[in-house]
């Protein structure tokens, strides 16, 4: 628990384990030495398990050894996904260090993270080399590269990663509570880590006390010692699926990063919100061949990805083979572009070039295809589900989004369900409750109010919303 947050740490990422559980008598899944079927069913576990131990991220630790030479598996940019946020990983070595490096490579690819290509890693050989390579041996890695940042920081910006911004639940956090791990606990009033390292003009270190006359020590919501007024904007949202953030004049820190509720319809109802991201395939093909792609034809998507090969597929099924995709579901299977580039952006991908007639016009459809850097690996992508198959949560028809390679109707997702509840004045987000407009107070957005959410924070304060109420009242 303390070998992967270590590696992170110079990503500027702070991972707190708060939830372990040993399977001692049976395995409340099914594991084999199938990779694709044990995420399968670990993913779906997990995702029964969120109401009860909410997390970001779960990983599986198994003594099953996986088919071939795969040591672990993961979904592409899936961080903070109900569905997808999570990896497998065989126990390959008697050092934890082993275990620890699979956890935090797995765990990279949900960050958005691809397998190095040549010329990324700088690390000697024999000091491990990098997490992110696609084959790794003894010693084992210990660092990530310049290649990985990019790929995160283009992640995070494209607004992946939203779950990320609160703070752990501190009473479920393994270790114990302790003055100087930079963490609020209970009985703290203030932690800014080791005496030598904190720089908190607020805050006793060496007993996590507040100063005399301070209200607080850290956090967006605190300025110079006290607590900023409740109403005020704390984190702005950064696209058209995320939700702004105010101080609630109560606690120093902004609440979390909360965003409209996946299946929530963005883009002017052209695409839907799917883990605080307004997924488009124009962004897809832009992202992949530069900035005059834009999506093939559908007959482009049929014609390719009724292959069930590994340029044209819908993924792969439970036994790791390629799946054909049906007429309903090639929207949702390889990636099909348009652009006057002649090769990918991403550096590990080649172009796959397919030519269709549409009338009496040839259009070249473009897919991509990415390999794995390794001595005679034959599985182009290894440990990581297809970065070229279209994104989870991308709309393939009226009322339906992709899933794992399936267009499926939205309302599973039960967003208008949840939507209903708000009474007109606002949406659900990520934590099904309401966010109301301005005017309207949660939790239900049926009373004028101050606007919001529980979550969230008020828009205005309590003394704004009254002179506007009274304003409203006796108009002068």
């Amino acid at each position: 628990s303390n070998t992967t947050p270590l590696y992170y740490k110079a990503l500027n990422i702070r991972v707190a384990l708060i939830g372990l559980e040993v399977w001692t008598s049976q395995d409340l899944i099914g594991v084999s030495d199938n990779p694709h079927s044990t995420l399968a069913s670990f993913l779906s576990w997990r995702g029964k398990q969120l109401r009860t131990l909410p997390n970001d991220n779960a990983q599986l630790i198994t003594s099953v050894s996986f088919q071939g030479t795969t040591i672990g598996l993961a979904p592409l940019k899936a961080m903070c996904s109900d569905f997808q946020s999570g990896g497998v990983n065989t126990d390959h070595s008697v050092s934890a260090v082993g275990v620890a490096a699979t956890m935090a490579h797995e765990m990279g690819h949900n960050f958005g993270m691809s397998h190095d290509v040549p010329g990324c890693c700088q690390a000697k050989a024999e000091d491990g080399g990098c997490i992110m390579a696609a084959a790794t041996g003894h010693p084992f890695p210990k660092v990530f590269n310049a290649c990985n940042m990019k790929e995160l920081k283009n992640y995070l910006n494209s607004g992946g990663g939203k779950c990320l911004f609160n703070l752990p639940n501190t009473r479920a956090m393994y270790g114990g509570q302790r003055c100087g791990n930079g963490y609020l606990e209970e009985g703290e009033e203030c932690d800014c880590g080791e005496e030598e390292e904190c720089t908190s003009p607020c805050c006793n270190a060496n007993n996590c006390t507040l100063k005399a006359g301070a209200e607080c020590a850290h956090g967006v919501c605190c300025d110079n010692c006290k607590l900023k007024s409740p109403g005020v904007l704390c984190r702005a949202a950064s696209g058209s699926c995320d939700l702004p953030e105010y101080c609630n004049g109560k606690a120093e820190s902004c609440p979390a990063n909360f965003y409209l509720m996946d299946g929530s319809t963005c883009a002017g109802g052209s695409a839907y919100c799917y883990t605080g991201m307004c997924l488009m395939l124009e962004q897809q093909c832009r992202s992949l061949w530069g900035k005059d792609g834009r999506p093939a034809p559908d007959l482009c998507f049929r014609k390719v990805n009724e292959a069930g090969d590994m340029y044209g597929n819908c993924g792969k099924d439970l036994y790791g083979k390629y799946r054909k995709c049906n007429d309903r579901d090639a929207q949702c299977g390889k990636i099909q572009c348009v652009s006057s580039a002649t090769k990918p952006l991403e550096t590990s991908a080649v172009g796959i070039e397919t030519t269709v007639t549409i009338g009496s016009k040839k259009i070249m459809c473009m897919g991509t295809h990415v390999y794995k850097f390794t001595q005679g690996g034959e599985d182009p992508q290894g440990d990581t589900l297809d970065p070229g198959l279209v994104m989870t949560g991308t709309k393939c028809g009226e009322d339906s989004l992709c899933f794992n390679g399936v267009c499926r109707n939205a309302s599973f997702l039960k967003t208008a369900e949840c939507n209903a509840k708000c009474h007109g004045h606002g949406l659900c987000n990520n934590n099904h409750n309401c966010h109301c407009d301005p005017g309207w107070a949660p939790p239900l957005c049926d009373q004028r109010g101050s606007g919001g959410s529980v979550d969230s924070g008020p828009i205005i304060s309590n003394s704004q919303w009254h002179r506007l109420h009274f304003n409203d009242v006796f108009p002068i």
